[in-house]
């Protein structure tokens, strides 16, 4: 790895530029989560109607985590991460109509083209951010992820302030559209052309970020299932759907799980999406020592126990105010799960970029996808019963974290340099 001792002017505003779009990209997610059961209202829709609505976010996403990598190998991080931004924009602006239009299908559509630009700006996001690593020689991801963490908290006091004072949620979505606008100009302008893209040499000078971006968005599609034929990767790969699918649950459901489930108001509801943001944001920042001192799998065990407490208490609790306390044991749990899982993919092995592609794409899937087929369970046993599914899946994942342990130490910096963060 290549050490600069200084900083200088333009790697200082390439990195903030990262740090700022990363931060816009939680407020918004957060700010949309915030606001679902007020949409939901708007919509009149009942809860699977409602699963079927997040879909949309479900599919955009996948989509755009799927060709990002090879749109980044083709032409670089910088166009990707203007295309992300760009559909960013016009999702949420197309939500906040669909809203206030109370169509549907229109709420639907933005969620496809607002996940499509998430899915754009992960992968190539960690791209610039490895590159930057590279760089400066000391690590750079793990703020980076943790300022998308910190986005959702900033998102959701401001959902909930706005949500407690009756504010449309057409208008605060369009708001927010406009701020992603103007981080976006400024990111896209900050980042230097060509990180990541396979044309550049591989040898000195931009070597460097085509390297990063092998590894953080490399392998493709045909390299995976061959990887799958190694027992420990199934293994890591069954831990990541669990911790996925308990982070997914709560960053799509917690709010209406609060509001239908324990009866609490819509602003309840929010707060309680802001105490598990600022759960997950705080593990992610303060979960390094631990890794150092105690390693991977042990902490994921120990994560999965943690956030299986928090959601058995959201589920069996008949006290609103336990089941909202409850959310931080579930939001600390999930915290570390997915980088972690990922991160321990691609050790030790001659065809990590394979492996780490087809770990964070099985991610995905019980990230994005399988939160929101839990509403067609629940409209047959209600959200909260729905939710002894996310239970079931992380004891089961606590047993198998055996997998994790990696056969020699490797730094802390290298744990969270994972393609998570939609998370």
């Amino acid at each position: 790895m290549k050490v600069t001792p200084v900083m200088d002017a333009r790697t200082r505003r390439w990195r903030a530029a990262l740090f700022l779009f990363m931060l816009a990209t939680g407020v918004s997610l957060a700010s949309w989560v915030a606001r679902t059961p007020a949409v939901r209202d708007a919509l009149d829709a009942s809860t699977g109607s409602m699963g079927l609505v997040l879909f949309g976010l479900s599919i955009g996403s996948m989509a755009g985590v799927l060709i990002s990598g090879g749109l980044v190998r083709k032409h670089g991080g910088r166009p990707v991460i203007a295309a992300g931004a760009g559909l960013l924009v016009a999702g949420l602006l197309v939500i906040a109509g669909g809203a206030a239009l109370e169509v549907s299908g229109g709420v639907f559509g933005g969620l496809a083209l607002f996940g499509a630009g998430m899915g754009l700006a992960e992968v190539a996001f960690n791209i610039e951010g490895a590159a930057v690593e590279r760089t400066l020689g000391r690590p750079v991801l793990p703020v980076l992820h943790g300022c998308f963490s910190l986005g959702t908290v900033v998102g959701a006091l401001l959902g909930m302030g706005l949500t407690a004072v009756r504010f449309p949620v057409g208008w605060h979505l369009a708001a927010v559209a406009v701020a992603v606008a103007a981080a976006g100009v400024w990111t896209v302008r900050a980042v230097p052309a060509g990180t990541g893209r396979d044309d550049v040499d591989d040898e000195g000078g931009d070597g460097e970020r085509a390297g990063s971006g092998a590894g953080a968005g490399g392998g493709g599609l045909r390299a995976q299932p061959a990887v799958w034929s190694d027992r420990r990767l199934v293994l890591i790969g069954l831990v990541v759907l669990a911790m996925a699918f308990a982070e997914g649950s709560a960053n799509d459901w917690l709010p209406l799980l609060m509001v239908d489930g324990h009866g609490t108001s819509a602003t309840a509801g929010s707060l309680t999406f802001m105490l598990f943001a600022v759960a997950m944001t705080t593990g992610r920042f303060a979960g390094g020592p631990l890794l150092v001192r105690y390693g991977p799998a042990a902490v994921v065990r120990a994560s999965a126990l943690v956030a299986a407490v928090g959601v058995a208490l959201v589920v069996f609790s008949s006290s609103a105010l336990l089941a909202g306390a409850a959310v931080v044991l579930w939001g600390l749990g999930a915290s570390l799960g997915f980088p972690v899982t990922i991160s321990a993919a691609g050790e030790g092995a001659k065809d990590a970029a394979a492996r780490v592609s087809a770990v964070a794409t099985a991610g995905y899937v019980a990230f994005l996808v399988g939160p929101p087929s839990l509403g067609f369970l629940a409209d047959r046993v209600g959200l909260r019963a729905a939710m002894i599914v996310v239970l079931v899946l992380l004891g089961g994942a606590a047993l198998i974290t055996g997998a994790l342990r990696r056969p020699e130490a490797s730094p802390v910096a290298e744990v969270p340099s994972a393609q998570s963060d939609l998370v």
